[in-house]
This record gives C-alpha cells, structure tokens and sequence, in this order.
C-alpha cells in the first residue's frame, strides 16, 4: 500500500490481521483520499469514510504507525502514545514523514500498487 501526502510517496506495511486485511480491501476498491487533523501533538487522525473490524489492543506507538481507532477513525503517529487501539500497519521509511505531514490538518491518499 501506498500513502501520498504533500509530493511524498511513502509504502505501508500492512499487519496481518482481519483490520488490515479489510483495511487493504478497502483501499483496493479505489483511491481514498482523507483529511487529517493534528491530535495533541503525537497524530494526524481523521475519519475513514467506513468501519472496519477491530483488534484493539494496548500499544505504544512509534513514528509511522497506521492505527484504527474506534473502528471508523484513521490515526498517522509521527509520535509516541499508549492507548488500546488496533494497529493496521507502519509507514516502511519515516525519514521524511514530519516534513511531508507538516502542522495542522493534511490530506492524504492511501492506494494499491
């Protein structure tokens, strides 16, 4: 999976479980394009237009984590946090991620290969 964001082009790792796995059917359909709104300094989330089946758990996120939250909300960490969430997969190389996301709200687009 892919995700463009502001020129960059950065590949997704997906995890392997059913939210993923329907996170990645989702996204095969067609382009999704979503905004995303800074959260307390640590995510960019915003809401992915379906709900998907959960596997929440407790995780500490890292830089470059794709997290489902409360099964309809998309969250792209840049950095840390704990909480019980479902994670769908990580952005493969983060050198650029801050820079491409910026401050305040994004959009971006998730696709297939």
């Amino acid at each position: 999976m892919k995700l463009e964001v502001n020129g960059y082009t950065f590949e997704i790792e997906l995890e392997n479980n059913t939210s993923a796995k329907a996170f990645k059917e989702y996204v095969s359909k067609e382009k999704r394009v979503l905004s995303l709104d800074d959260y307390g300094n640590f995510e960019k989330v915003g809401d992915l237009g379906t709900s998907l089946p959960r596997n929440d758990e407790t995780i500490t996120t890292k830089e470059g984590d794709i997290i489902l939250y409360l099964g309809n909300k998309l969250c792209l960490y840049y950095n840390q946090n704990t909480w019980d969430f479902t994670k769908l997969g990580h952005v493969k190389d983060t050198t650029h991620l801050k820079e491409a996301i910026g401050e305040g709200s994004v959009t971006v687009t998730l696709y297939m290969e």
